[in-house]
Order: structure tokens, then sequence, then C-alpha cells
């Protein structure tokens, strides 16, 4: 269910919150201190095209307490579409924000995700828990490649984390297998929040190197990913994500003047 207190802007079927990244923090502290779990979904335009077609992730959405934008094309598609969103809330940057409100709390949280051959969620969290003093790691998970595929393994992780009582969960495994292992997890840590983060643990980790700053403001973040990673990337980006976009933007001026 959405947070009522924020209006939704509707991007080809999916509500935006019209949420600041601060305003994210303040809302999930909130409901932390009055026992109140809940999950952010942070679609970019991936996402937000699948979401046309796919079942899976169009219930990830509807299951959401948050839904903000990650992706600048969904900015701009809301200033066309004359309903404009407050900015770019990404799930890469709200690691570091949500760590750092939630340390304000001396609040806990367990990092999954990250490289299995660098520790991955372990040194991010270490990180997180340097930089953002107060706040607690309850746990990390760092799995490996298929760990999904194995019944037992999956549910010794999950029992793992729900054991561990977090406030707050960190999962970055990409969409949507960490969409699913967020939906397995909720059930047990009702009072939680928990985020899907992609590429976020590998970035505070220091594995894989986020986009200069310029990039992410101007749009350009999928440019530096593709370019470090072609070969994974460049099907989907290319393919199907940037023809869709082009349509988005294309349609946004009309639904502007239907709106009205």
């Amino acid at each position: 269910m959405p947070i009522e207190a924020f209006e939704r802007v509707d991007l080809d079927g999916t509500g935006i919150d019209r949420i600041t990244e601060a305003e994210v923090v303040a809302v999930v502290r909130d409901a932390l201190t009055h026992g109140r779990g809940g999950r952010i979904v942070t679609p970019n335009i991936d996402i937000l095209r699948r979401a046309q077609t796919d079942d899976e992730a169009r219930e990830h959405l509807d299951d959401a307490d948050l839904i903000v934008a990650d992706g600048m094309p969904l900015i701009w598609a809301s200033k066309l579409g004359g309903t404009p969103l407050p900015e770019r809330v990404a799930g890469s940057s709200l690691i570091w924000s949500l760590s750092a409100g939630l340390a304000l709390d001396k609040r806990s949280i367990f990092v999954i995700g990250g490289s299995p051959e660098t520790d991955g969620a372990a040194r991010a969290a270490d990180k997180l828990e340097r930089e953002c003093p107060g706040l607690r790691v309850a746990g990390t998970l760092c799995p490996d490649f298929g760990f999904e595929d194995d019944p037992t393994t999956y549910e010794q992780f999950c029992a793992k984390v729900i054991d561990a009582e977090p406030d707050l969960v960190f999962v970055g495994l990409g969409f949507p297998k960490q969409e699913r292992m967020i939906a397995r997890l909720r059930p047990g840590l009702p009072a939680a929040w928990f985020i899907g983060c992609g590429a976020a643990v590998n970035f505070v980790a220091g594995d894989v190197a986020r986009a200069p700053r310029w990039m992410q403001r101007t749009g350009l973040e999928w440019a530096h990913r593709l370019g470090n990673d072609p070969r994974r990337l460049a099907g989907r980006y290319l393919r199907h994500d940037a023809p869709y976009a082009l349509k988005l933007l294309a349609r946004a001026p009309g639904q502007r003047v239907r709106s009205k």
C-alpha cells in the first residue's frame, strides 16, 4: 500500500511517489518509530517497461509502500506530462542516506548482495558502519550466483536474515531476484523496511565504480554502466530500454493534454 501523504504521478500505468530522497528517509524513520514496516521499490526505465507485460514485475510494484523514480527519463517524462517529480531518488544514493538516517536512531541494517569473491556485502556494511556513526550491522549475506535454485540454501539464508531482526534490509541482487527475496522475507519481519538496491552494494564496497555525478544528473549513468559491462547490458539497454524510453517521452505531452 502506498504512503497516503504523498501524491503519485502516473507514468505508463505505474504510480510514482512525488517525494524527495530526504522525505523517503524521514518516512522510513517515522514508520520505524511507530513499529510500521514497509517496502521501497525504485523503478528505472527497465522495470517500468517490464511492468507493462510482466505480471511479476507488476505485483512487486503493487506491493510497494513507496515507489520512487530511479532514472532521469522518468523525471523528464513527468515534467513533459505536467506533473513533475521533484528529483531522481536512486537506490544507489538511498543506501547512503537511509543508513545515515537510521544511524541517528541507533538502528540496524542487514546487507545482502555484492561479489562473493570479495565478500562484498560485508565490506559494504563495514564501510556504511564506519561512515554512519551509530549505525548497527545486524548481518550480511553474499550469496553465490544461482543460490536461489537450491531451496534449502534459500531457506537458510532467509532464516538468517529474519533471526537477525534488522530494522532495514538492503537487497542488492538485481531485479527481480532481489524483489522475490524481499517478498519471502516480509512476512517474517513485519516491522522492518526493505529496499531492492541493485548494484548499490557493489558501489559501496568499491568493487564497481559508480558514474560521475555529472553523468548521474544528466541521465547518462546508463552509458557509464554500459561501458563497464557491455556484454551483459548492451541488449537490454539498446534493444529494449532505449526505444521504450523514447516512446515514454514522446507520449508524455499527450497525456498532459488528456489530463486537462
